[in-house]
């Protein structure tokens, strides 16, 4: 919390004449959805096996097409509730400011996600875990939560297994030239987020 200067007014804390200013953007639900979903079956695709393995263990030792019916069912379950699991986060109320139109105003101390001149709400780099450039964006990650924001026993460990990807997606058509762009990139090298 800013603390009154000599005459009682609080300065207004402006952002760094050297912050890199975004044009307007609305990341689409679809859109996010689509790279969620890549991203975490990519990840986590081995955990479809499961179901898969115990469900058809049955029919190693007695044959029989319920075991494998089962097993394929059950699979398919385990599929469609996982991807269920990422696809709500574009209907939770925690998750719209995501789905925004925002502007973005990114230097060394913070990324300020703007809705207009007044409503805004700032991320510090410690809260980013990892950057990468692709052909045509920049996806910034956020942290996942840490152990003691999780709760205890087996639903913890369920909330760090299954976990959704949050991130940020930055077109390169939304920043105002090239320059800005460099400067992003040496942002995210000096920040170590970027390989």
């Amino acid at each position: 919390m800013q603390q009154p200067n000599q005459r009682g007014y609080r300065a207004q804390q402006g952002s760094s004449p050297l912050a890199i200013r975004t044009k307007k953007y609305q990341l689409d639900k679809k859109v996010y959805t689509n790279m969620a979903l890549k991203q975490v079956w990519r990840k986590d695709w081995w955990y479809a096996l499961i179901p898969l393995a115990l469900f058809l263990l049955p029919a190693v030792f007695s044959f029989s097409w319920w075991w494998v019916a089962a097993a394929v069912v059950v699979t398919i379950l385990f599929i469609l509730l996982r991807s269920a699991q990422v696809l709500g986060i574009t209907q939770m109320e925690q998750g719209d400011v995501l789905f925004e139109k925002l502007n973005y105003e990114i230097d060394q101390r913070q990324i300020l996600m703007k809705r207009n001149e007044r409503e805004g709400m700032a991320l510090t780099w410690d809260m980013i875990d990892k950057a990468a450039k692709q052909d045509d964006a920049y996806m910034l990650w956020l942290k996942a939560a840490s152990g003691d924001q999780l709760p205890k026993g087996w639903k913890g460990w369920l909330a760090k297994t299954f976990q959704v990807p949050v991130f940020i997606y930055l077109p390169f058509r939304i920043f105002t030239g090239a320059n800005d762009l460099k400067l992003m990139e040496s942002m995210l090298r000096r920040k170590n987020l970027l390989a």
